[in-house]
């Protein structure tokens, strides 16, 4: 009974998500997705060829991270990253991983 004078305030906050998905929430989502998605295939195709040839590289594996801190970023912004980052600071790390 407490929290019943705050179901309208839900129920508009429902509302206001809905239409930021429908209008350019879906396709700012999708942007962030896409921005995300070249970092992960590189990620996962190093780490596939890095496992076949049973090396292990802890620069791989932060860079992984790093992308989880990027999707964070991106997609939660009021969540806050751990540490500042960027696609730029993910090409630049992506410089510093044995090939």
């Amino acid at each position: 009974a407490e929290w019943l004078p705050h179901l309208p305030r839900y129920l508009n906050a429902i509302v206001i998500r809905i239409r930021r998905l429908t209008n350019a929430g879906l396709q700012r989502d999708q942007q962030r997705l896409e921005e995300i998605g070249a970092h992960w295939l590189r990620y996962q195709q190093r780490l596939t060829r890095n496992r076949q040839r049973r090396i292990v590289d802890p620069e791989l594996e932060k860079y992984r991270w790093i992308i989880e801190e990027l999707r964070v970023a991106l997609f939660a912004p009021e969540l806050k990253s751990s540490m500042p980052v960027s696609t730029r600071r993910l090409d630049a790390m992506w410089e510093r991983i044995s090939p």
